[in-house]
């Protein structure tokens, strides 16, 4: 895992905080898969602002050189995943966080920083 890695996690999350997300955490999933390094995980208040959330990170990292490979949900805005590489961004509508504990099923009691 390089720092590169984690400063583009930690460069997101800023974004995220300055726009309103709330309940970032940063899952380090290394030792649990090889699709990604981290999970980023955001809630937003409400549909508007999944999708504001979403559109300033993909217009700020974009300004920096970095777009996101693939992007999922943002029509619906409800969960909307951005895959950067070594890091999945996950922003989740309030109800559908608390349905589906994504941050459960990874952590492990030691690989989440609350941000």
């Amino acid at each position: 895992m390089e720092k590169n890695t984690k400063n583009t996690a930690l460069e997101i999350a800023e974004i995220l905080k300055k726009k309103g997300a709330t309940e970032i955490q940063l899952i380090d999933v290394t030792k649990q898969t090889i699709i990604t390094d981290y999970f980023l995980i955001a809630t937003g208040k409400n549909v508007p602002n999944v999708k504001a959330l979403a559109e300033e990170v993909k217009d700020k990292m974009g300004k920096a050189g970095k777009l996101p490979r693939r992007t999922e949900g943002i029509r619906e805005a409800r969960w909307v995943v951005m895959d950067y590489e070594d890091v999945l961004l996950h922003i989740f509508h309030k109800e559908e966080r608390a349905f589906y504990g994504l941050e459960n099923l990874w952590a492990d009691g030691n690989n989440v920083e609350n941000l």
